[in-house]
């Protein structure tokens, strides 16, 4: 099949004096005839290119979903008179969402089910789930196209009425007043920025405007204690952080500020009785926990409770009665660290294996002893326990079941370090199956990220089994820009250090292949949205280094996205990027941004995909970066372009649809990285 061509229209920008030329820009604009038609001439060539893999992807399709326990169940929380709990049914995409009240034996409730919400729509996503107080509403969002702007409706748990009260194109939060008939939620700005905070009260037609946040750098959020008690703004930018707070009780009363906005400091806050708990970053650049008391929020009534130190950092707090769960890393992992609030012991919870991660659970009871979270690693299926934070007791919950016989026993899992070229210990976390030789020819599937402060953590998933079984090793470098090693590491990562974060990556390559894991030959490397970013800086740096590389939703465009403020986000991430309206961050930049970066050159094989409803990744990036790599590009490797045309940042929305788009994936992974695993 022919390749497609995008046509060249010169597009000139002068900022700074620099002259850059944007031949794609034309592709911006998804209401024009002429840009749907080229990215569905991409979408016919990539079906056409990859149609010698359709068994192969039938193959991985049936095996990722012979896996999964298609009916199963999730823990039930006990809330108030209720067991809530959400379950899923066999050839259903979606979430079943239920409670019963009193016992498990309890008649079930359906509160909603996802799957016929869904009904004769191409995309379905659930935001904002809320019970009232009294437990007889329901107040949910839902988007229908992966725009991330959601409907909020309300429906009578009693008589499964919908009622009248539905608000359209919301940011998708819905906080619950405690009077059963008031609740808060926000809207969108033209930029897809949460900056409103509305009051709804049960049939009445005009909703009451709170709050207005003009600072663009700033999203905002409304939740509520667990206690609650209060009702809670937040306010915050990349670096910034503010919490307005409101009593539950009270909703038609004025959100008070905790603490004021204070450039470059965040904090986060608990409450627990009389005094509030607060995480803050003020000379504490892994935070330090504090407290106050409730009334007295300024932070000159804040007293210390746990000082900071550089080797923990502190990331969020839970109170119940009688025990503080602080969540936090330390040496690289997740730890969770309690104190006993009667006697002010402390203690971290010791997991079970080396290389691990954990989430946090709901638990919405106060006055328990028992904290519910969910652990994983590499080789260990999801797991939920409970612990008992007096006695320092796991207690099994449920261990989500891998069908098709897998046994973690057959797996290893291991951490290594590369060193970066300023001598940095960077660590890797690896998979791979029992018996693999490290003899310089395994495919390898290297995974990476790195912005954000978010961390890659090394949890299972059982689709890669799929790449372990035929001999591939799994690798999740933890560069700079995450935060695995504390907050420096983020900082490290970030504004004029973002080089870090691909020279970081391009150590660990080097690593993985000196080691005899892999070699330039097998080596696929793979992200998406800012890991897209990763992804295209390290191609253009080092494409010797990679055979194929998969760049998901990428975020490649990097100056003209960062120049242009009507672009959803673009000015919240000047605290991550910085601000290209400054010379220096303007030059720096473009000495890194993928798409400008552009050379006539050899490439590996490459994939790249778009959602054309993406508003964090706007489909027009992947799309002229594909363009402008097909013009320059001197190889004669492949490099197909895939829009999902109904979709957003996420992909398909539903489970047996996500796995389908996983399957043609590593179907291209495994066409290209060499005859010895091929099935």
């Amino acid at each position: 099949m022919k390749i497609p061509v995008a046509k060249i229209i010169e597009h000139k920008d002068t900022t700074h004096g620099d002259i850059r030329i944007d031949n794609y820009h034309w592709l911006r604009g998804k209401e024009k005839p002429e840009v749907i038609s080229y990215l569905e001439e991409e979408n016919a060539y990539t079906e056409t290119m990859t149609k010698h893999t359709k068994d192969l992807q039938k193959k991985l399709y049936d095996e990722m979903v012979g896996r999964i326990k298609e009916t199963d169940l999730s823990v039930p929380v006990k809330d108030g008179a209720y067991y809530y709990y959400s379950r899923t049914e066999e050839g259903k995409n979606y979430s079943i969402y239920c409670r019963k009240k009193g016992s498990l034996d309890a008649e079930e409730e359906i509160m909603l089910d996802g799957n016929k919400l869904a009904e004769g729509k191409e995309y379905f996503s659930l935001g904002g789930f809320e019970v009232s107080e009294n437990e007889n509403l329901l107040a949910y969002s839902v988007d229908y196209n992966g725009s991330e702007q959601y409907d909020v409706y309300v429906k009578n748990l009693e008589t499964g009425e919908i009622l009248s009260d539905k608000i359209e194109k919301t940011g998708g939060a819905v906080v619950w007043a405690n009077d059963n008939k008031t609740f808060f939620y926000n809207t969108l700005d033209e930029a897809r920025r949460p900056y409103r905070l509305f009051r709804h009260e049960l049939g009445n037609l005009e909703d009451e405007l709170i709050y207005e946040e003009k600072d663009d750098a700033y999203f905002l959020y409304p939740f509520k204690t667990k206690s609650e008690d209060f009702i809670c703004m937040y306010l915050g930018s990349k670096v910034t952080t503010e919490y307005r707070i409101l009593d539950a009780d009270k909703p038609k009363d004025k959100f008070e500020i905790f603490a004021p906005r204070k450039q470059d400091e965040e904090y986060s806050i608990e409450h627990h009785g009389d005094h509030f708990y607060v995480l803050t970053n003020s000379n504490a650049l892994n935070f330090k926990l504090m407290k106050t008391p409730v009334g007295k929020t300024a932070r000159s009534n804040w007293q210390e409770v746990l000082p900071h130190n550089e080797k923990v950092l502190l990331s969020n707090i839970e109170a119940f009665k009688d025990h503080l769960v602080i969540y936090g890393r330390k040496n690289g992992f997740k730890n969770i660290q309690i104190i006993n609030l009667d006697n002010q012991q402390s203690h971290e919870v010791e997991f079970p294996e080396p290389v691990y991660t954990y989430w946090g659970a709901d638990n919405p009871d106060f006055n328990t002893n028992l904290v519910r979270f969910t652990y994983s690693s590499p080789v260990t299926p999801r797991t939920v326990y409970d612990y008992d934070m007096d006695i320092k007791k796991f207690m099994l919950k449920k261990e989500y079941e891998v069908l098709g016989g897998y046994n973690k026993e057959d797996y290893i899992t291991e951490r290594t370090f590369a060193t970066a070229k300023d001598g940095t210990k960077v660590p890797i976390s690896i998979a791979y199956k029992k018996g693999l030789k490290k003899n310089g020819k395994n495919p390898c599937y290297m995974r990476g990220y790195g912005s954000y402060g978010a961390s890659s953590d090394p949890y299972f998933s059982s689709v890669r089994i799929s790449l372990l079984d035929r001999g591939f090793v799994f690798a999740i470098p933890h560069i700079r820009g995450g935060s695995e090693m504390g907050r420096q590491w983020y900082e490290d990562g970030k504004y004029l250090k973002k080089k870090n974060t691909f020279t970081d990556f391009i150590a660990c390559a080097e690593h993985l292949i000196a080691e005899k894991y892999t070699s330039t030959e097998s080596l696929c490397i793979s992200g998406g949205s800012a890991g897209g970013l990763l992804m295209g800086a390290v191609m253009n740096m080092r494409p010797d280094l990679i055979n194929t590389v998969v760049a998901e939703v990428p975020f490649v465009d990097v100056i003209n996205t960062m120049l242009d403020e009507s672009i959803p986000l673009t000015v919240v991430e000047y605290e991550e990027w910085g601000n290209p309206n400054n010379k220096e961050y303007y030059d720096y930049m473009k000495s890194y941004s993928p798409y400008d970066n552009v050379e006539a050159k050899d490439y590996p094989n490459i994939l790249i995909t778009a959602g054309l409803n993406d508003p964090r990744v706007q489909y027009w990036e992947p799309a002229k970066w594909a363009a402008k790599l097909r013009t320059l590009k001197t190889d004669n490797n492949i490099l197909l372009l895939k829009t999902n045309m109904g979709a957003g940042h996420g992909g398909a929305s539903g489970r047996y649809e996500a796995l389908k788009e996983l399957a043609f994936e590593y179907a291209f992974v495994i066409d290209n990285v060499g005859d010895s695993v091929k099935d």
